[in-house]
């Protein structure tokens, strides 16, 4: 039924119309012919159902007829008409601008009376052509366009008497134009068929009704071919002429309609997938409609998921839930999410299961593979609003867990997605194409690691620091923190498990601010060693430990002014350990070397860089000896000396940082076997990096941009790569960043974390003994600890780039093994440039060269099978663009012969291309999805390459088909489709019963 009309004045005698967006607004126009005024209206549309005034352009005499099409190549709709008055001879050509406007109209010669037209590209050179009607001539013009907008002139073709109406479409499935004309004069349609050349053959003559004036085409017997049906006004019937598929029709039949009908249309009235008719009815003022039924091959049609702003995209099958039964899973672009059907092995399916992938993302693809190694079927989504890969890792039991997402979105929206172990490590990777990008990128499944959310502990007033070590020799790991504002040391035991407990507090020395462990007596028992940053203190403090947790009281030992920071190390090789102190108020580094006995000798103080703040020990020039590297806070340098191996050391050398460096650590983060140094720069919020040339020398710094004020650092494998990464606790943001090493001197750009009141050091350590390392911050202000305990974290991760050539847009893959090396390789549909790619694997994650080869225009999916029986994999590619599939035959080294091309209707844009058994004779057959016609067309395959156009099923007026699944939905054996509308926005269900 339908709302009461709006009534929308026009020029006089209006005759014919058109719609379409003639201002590139995306609303819908309408342009009306008025032959009595000699001029085209032009009402350009709100969007609300309103319009504009009218614009009106002069024409040639008597417009009867209109059409719409790019005439010149500028990607704006121009009109062409034809002038109907007895003696105007001509067509008439507007010209459009983009914007509503045309220009003035231009008149090209036709024949006597044109009074219809349609246009179509009638030979092959992708300019559109003019088919005209020129009734008192009885004959049809063909206007040849040159791609100016122009029609230089008509070849002709003799009709019936009197010709009223024309229609083009492929009426012999051979991918070239034909047209149809309506003879008034002698009650006959004339079929031209079209020889792709711009040339036709002579007219075939079928019988109709009386008086026949208009025609509409539309596939009536769901077999893929047009049919036709004829309005004739003298005898108030139309007549269906049913087609053979190769040019020919059937003998008319008749139905009744109205009083003298003189204008017919054809769409889905009823929504039973069936094309039905309405028909205009001049002499009474009425509409008839034709409701069609015709039985079918498929049954117990089931729509799922429709409406509610859902948007559907995509749809793929497989057994989430290991019940034996398969399921569904689609993409829902409008509501951002995707939504989990799970089968109940009769073609029915639970209720939606929805996973968010959150706000804006536009889910428009999903694809499987194993990417934990966990034995269970994952997800992976792209998201195309929010420009990420999404990961849903399943448990098998047809849950997921939530998505996972990292690092920053992609600069293209991810259109499409693929899967496959593409280097032979046993995971798979995912294959991306996007929308407007020439390249294809293969992601990895990476652990990037996580850290959960602190969990604290209390310590003393205003912590400093702290370390790590077996204080009761329990084969836990336990904590020494250092309290800066009670003059104290407190020790935390840990259980192992991640849990704590509140140990001993010992007094030490004013403003304590370094703490370090060793074995300083050679007794097996861990003992602590202690530094204070107070303007009077120039002692360190050394507790020796009973191994149960508990310390002597401390031994104390002169350093120098101020010693701030410690390390430990055997510096003199005596196998007994001593210290090093940097004095922050001295600007120097005192060496204290140690008896082995708990007992230290004075100390030996070389000269640093201003305020030295910390420092690190390790083998700088690959001389088996200790060397240290001094933080200079105030000198924004660090100092390098090297050991003699005797405890002595050489003058220092000193390298620029960042401004403020208050950290310093060791490390190969190149993976060359040379020490690195690490600094934090608390004054410009980075973290330096000095790769080491293995002599004691070091390059210029590498920065790398972390949180505000950064003060400490820790060094190790936060993601069980086998590649150093650092964390950084930032003071100013009260955060910790943690960069994850890529093993050749980078880092990912850092993934932050809250952490408590002013962080003033991290560290690394196995807290609850589960192989992962967790981060211990102090929290200065909070007078607490926190732990934030690491886990595995999956997510995809770039790795590889394929470029698929300039302007190439691909839009689909399909990945199998082209060249039987057992290698999975990729082949590529690039919708640009009207070809496909084949990318040949090396078996490593990297690939050959892209080879291309030609396809029909717009290719938009891809699929593989053996389509002849050689034992070697073909390609078969659904063209949009073309209205065909192409299939391209595989030989055995992963080349292709040129494709071979079938069609599948005038206008159907196949959206979809899928293959398998579909009629129980071994050989694989073909199915597409024609977003144009909304139907499912299956081609049959006889085996040795060549296929049929067997059957087509409708989805109903306006479904718009654009993904396709096949797969055994019923457990009868059987391939059933569900198939995706973008138009109806449902699922549909579609279960094989021959």
């Amino acid at each position: 039924s339908f709302g009461n009309e709006t009534i929308i004045p026009a020029g006089s005698g209006p005759q014919a119309l058109v719609v379409g967006d003639f201002n590139n607004d995306a609303q819908s126009d309408i342009i009306v012919a008025n032959y009595n005024d000699n001029t085209v209206s032009v009402f350009l549309g709100y969007g609300t159902g309103s319009f504009a005034n009218q614009t009106v352009y002069a024409t040639g005499l008597g417009p009867s007829s209109i059409a719409i099409g790019d005439f010149n190549n500028d990607t704006h709709l121009d009109l062409v008409l034809a002038n109907g008055f007895q003696h105007a001879n001509n067509i008439s050509v507007l010209l459009g601008q983009g914007d509503g406007t045309f220009g003035i109209v231009i008149l090209y010669a036709a024949g006597n009376g044109p009074w219809a037209l349609d246009v179509g590209d009638f030979n092959n050179d992708t300019i559109l052509d003019v088919v005209v009607v020129n009734s008192w001539d009885s004959n049809a013009g063909i206007l040849l366009g040159v791609g100016d907008g122009s029609f230089p002139s008509q070849t002709t073709y003799l009709t019936g008497n009197g010709p009223q109406a024309v229609v083009v479409g492929d009426f012999n499935n051979d991918g070239k134009l034909d047209f149809v004309v309506a003879n008034r004069g002698d009650n006959s349609v004339s079929v031209f068929l079209g020889y792709g050349d711009g040339s036709f053959t002579d007219q075939m003559l079928y019988s109709v009704g009386s008086a026949p004036n208009a025609i509409v085409v539309g596939n009536f017997s769901k077999d893929a071919y047009l049919d036709l049906v004829v309005a004739n006004q003298g005898d108030n019937d139309v007549s269906l002429l049913l087609a053979f598929g190769n040019g020919s029709f059937a003998t008319q039949t008749t139905y009744s309609t109205g009083l003298a009908p003189n204008a017919i249309a054809a769409g889905y009235f009823n929504n039973d997938s069936l094309l039905d008719v309405v028909v205009g009815n001049l002499d009474n003022n009425s509409i008839s409609v034709l409701l069609h039924f015709v039985g079918g091959d498929l049954t117990s049609e089931t729509t799922y998921a429709s409406g509610g702003g859902s948007d559907l995209k995509y749809v793929i099958a497989g057994d989430f839930n290991n019940d034996t039964h398969q399921d569904l899973i689609v993409a829902n672009y409008g509501t951002n999410n995707i939504g989990v059907l799970l089968g109940n092995g009769t073609g029915t399916f639970a209720n939606q299961i929805n996973f968010t992938m959150g706000p804006n993302s536009h889910p428009t693809s999903i694809a499987t593979g194993d990417f934990n190694k966990d034995g269970e079927v994952d997800l992976a989504v792209a998201n195309y609003g929010t420009k990420y890969i999404g990961m849903l890792l399943g448990n098998g039991k047809g849950w997921f867990t939530s998505q996972v997402v990292y690092g920053d979105s992609m600069n293209f929206a991810p259109l499409v997605l693929a899967a496959g172990d593409f280097n032979n490590d046993g995971q798979a990777e995912v294959a991306v194409a996007y929308d407007d990008s020439d390249n294809v990128d293969i992601f990895g499944v990476f652990d990037t690691g996580f850290f959960s959310s602190q969990k604290t502990y209390p310590t003393g007033r205003l912590p400093w620091t702290l370390a790590i070590g077996d204080f009761n020799n329990d084969n836990q790991l336990d904590i020494v923190v250092i309290n800066s504002n009670d003059n104290t040391i407190s020790i935390i035991f840990g259980y192992g498990n991640g849990s704590f407990e509140t140990g001993p507090t010992y007094f030490t020395t004013p403003a304590p601010s370094a703490v370090a462990v060793g074995d300083f007596n050679n007794d097996s028992q861990l003992d602590i060693v202690v530094g204070s940053l107070d303007w009077n203190t120039d002692i360190i403090c050394v507790y020796l430990g009973y191994g149960n947790g508990s310390f002597a009281y401390p031994l104390f030992f002169y350093a120098s002014w101020g010693p701030a920071a410690i390390v430990v190390g055997d510096f003199n090789n005596d196998n007994k350990l001593d210290i090093i102190v940097a004095n922050f108020y001295a600007n120097n580094v005192s060496v204290l070397l140690g008896n082995g006995e708990g007992l230290f000798i004075p100390p030996v103080t070389y000269p640093t860089g201003s305020y030295p703040t910390a420092l690190a020990a390790g083998d700088f020039n690959n001389d088996t000896l200790l060397d240290i590297a001094v933080a200079n806070n105030n000198d924004a340098t660090i100092s390098v000396l090297l050991g003699n191996g005797n405890g002595s050391f050489a003058d220092q050398v000193t390298y620029p940082t960042g401004i403020y460096p208050f950290a310093v650590a060791v490390s190969d983060f190149n993976n060359d076997n040379r020490l690195d140094i690490v600094v934090p720069n608390a004054g410009n919020n980075s973290v330096s990096l000095l790769l080491g040339y293995g002599n004691g020398t070091f390059a210029d710094q590498i920065t790398f941009q972390v949180g505000n004020a950064p003060e400490a650092l820790a060094v190790g494998d936060v993601n069980n790569d086998n590649q150093l990464d650092i964390v950084v606790a930032n003071t100013g943001d009260n955060t910790a960043s943690v960069l994850l090493g890529l093993g050749n001197g980078d880092f990912r750009r850092p993934a932050v974390y809250s952490t408590g009141f002013l962080p003033y050091f991290v560290a690394l350590a196995d807290f609850n003994n589960d192989k992962r390392l967790d981060m211990i911050v102090v929290n200065y202000r909070d007078n607490r600890i926190g732990i934030l305990f690491g886990y595995a974290n999956l997510a995809f991760v770039k790795q590889t780039t394929l470029i698929t050539g300039n302007g190439s847009q691909p839009k689909s893959f399909a990945m199998a093994d082209f060249n039987k090396d057992n290698q999975l390789d990729i082949a590529v549909t690039n919708s640009g440039t009207n070809n496909m790619g084949i990318f040949l694997s090396y078996g490593n994650g990297s690939f050959a060269l892209q080879k291309t080869y030609a396809t029909g225009s717009s290719p938009r999916s891809i699929a593989s099978g053996d389509f002849n029986n050689d034992t070697i994999l073909d390609i078969v590619v659904a063209n949009s663009g073309s209205d065909s599939v192409s299939v391209l035959f595989g030989y055995s080294n992963g080349s292709f012969a040129n494709q071979t091309t079938f069609t599948t209707g005038f206008e159907s844009e196949p959206y979809t291309v899928a293959v398998g058994h579909f009629n129980k004779d071994i050989f694989l057959d073909i199915v597409v999805v024609d977003y144009g016609l909304s139907n499912v067309y299956v081609f049959l395959g006889y085996g040795n390459g060549t296929f049929v156009g067997e059957s087509a099923f409708t989805l109903g007026f306006g479904s718009s088909p654009i993904s396709l699944a096949v797969v055994d939905l019923n457990n009868d054996k059987q391939l059933d489709f569900a198939v995706v509308n973008e138009g109806s926005d449902n699922l549909k269900i579609l279960l094989e019963t021959c």
